[in-house]
């Protein structure tokens, strides 16, 4: 309703229904969580298919990052060019990703938390997975939209030729909705993927022989037993991850704590910080720690935690476990959107609506392809006749 000086009116209910639902709808369905299909978020999809149009090939040369964005954010992503490389960096980090999706050249980010360079500096193409992401996109496999300006199409998922969402899980908070996808072992994904195929009917316990657990590429131990099995049956659950810290001892008869995997997402500069100050502040628990010491370099992570010559090695690492990063929890919250709406999906789930959308990607492309055929025999038939 307009009043008499052209101030529009509206009702609080008005205003709830007219534009915070379609902002959280827009927020749920094309910004925050992945299509189950590809396992992709839209920014991530569109940074990927740019690079393909682009050539990035894993035979060609990097490109600059400021070119990929500027490609990325002109055709595709009418967004801040900040959350396009954000994107575009976590793809490419192994610390992050358990199968990178790109290859990046420069800095990237460490696992201490470092930042990477800007996108003037660093270069970037596909990796050879991301291609079997877009293998045969071009052969009619996938629906495309028109983008933000319709003057260009961009797919709605990609063809996804192993089950993604798995591999690389997701992290993403919507609008009253959030999901957090553990990642899992290739090769582990895959043939459980090829035992469901052969049987529809596997039960949640014969596919855990496939794919036991999540599988983090930062490594640790996971400590699951029946909630793990939970999680995979109900989308949703809570799993506890430890670091692989070994007892060893140094030159002399002094032992130490040796710390080679951590825990998913731990920040391994916060984390040693964090011990070399409880040192000081527990002195009566920690008195046998003499020096903490980050000796990781390029060949792989080595955090040392040198002891004194009588200290109990065994108790300062229960401890230590206890307090401290070394031991955390990872919510397991299975989200995704399928079939255009955002589902809490189970293991089994998951893989069933994958292999579904393989089933119809393979029988369109091979539509495809024999369209093709039919049109160079019948020019064949011509040029004989």
């Amino acid at each position: 309703m307009e009043n008499e000086k052209g101030i529009i009116l509206s009702s609080l209910d008005e205003v709830l229904k007219n534009s915070m639902i379609p902002y959280a709808e827009n927020v749920i369905l094309d910004r925050a969580l992945p299509r189950v299909e590809d396992g992709l978020k839209p920014v991530q999809r569109r940074i990927l298919y740019a690079m393909y149009e682009m050539g990035l090939t894993p035979d060609k040369p990097h490109k600059k990052c400021a070119k990929i964005v500027g490609d990325c954010l002109g055709r595709y992503h009418p967004h801040g060019d900040s959350s396009v490389y954000g994107a575009l960096v976590h793809m490419a980090q192994d610390f992050n990703m358990r199968m990178p999706l790109i290859n990046g050249h420069g800095n990237f980010g460490t696992i201490d938390g470092d930042s990477a360079a800007a996108y003037r500096y660093t270069e970037a193409r596909l990796e050879l997975l991301a291609l079997e992401l877009l293998n045969d996109i071009d052969k009619d496999t996938v629906n495309f939209s028109l983008n933000f300006d319709d003057t260009l199409e961009e797919p709605d998922t990609l063809p996804g030729r192993y089950p993604n969402l798995l591999v690389n899980g997701a992290t993403g908070i919507a609008v009253g909705l959030a999901t957090n996808i553990p990642p899992h072992n290739l090769s582990e994904v895959i043939n459980g993927t090829i035992a469901y195929i052969d049987n529809p009917k596997i039960s949640l316990k014969e596919m855990m022989q496939y794919i036991k657990a999540p599988d983090f590429p930062t490594g640790g131990y996971i400590i699951a037993g029946e909630e793990l099995e939970e999680a995979y049956k109900t989308g949703k659950g809570k799993i506890r991850i430890k670091a692989r810290v070994n007892i060893e001892k140094d030159t002399g008869d002094k032992q130490c704590l040796v710390i080679s995997e951590l825990p998913y997402q731990v920040n391994k500069a916060t984390l040693l910080k964090k011990i070399a100050d409880m040192r000081e502040d527990r002195k009566d628990f920690l008195a046998g720690i003499s020096d903490v010491v980050d000796e990781s370099d390029r060949n792989g992570m080595r955090a040392v935690i040198k002891l004194k010559k009588d200290a109990d090695a065994k108790a300062i690492l229960a401890y230590l476990y206890k307090n401290t990063d070394l031991e955390t929890s990872f919510s397991i919250n299975m989200v995704a959107i399928a079939h255009g709406k955002p589902c809490q999906l189970g293991l089994l789930d998951i893989i069933s609506y994958y292999v579904n959308y393989q089933r119809e990607v393979i029988l369109r492309r091979s539509k495809f392809d024999l369209e093709r055929a039919k049109e160079r025999a019948h020019i064949l038939e011509g040029l004989i006749v």
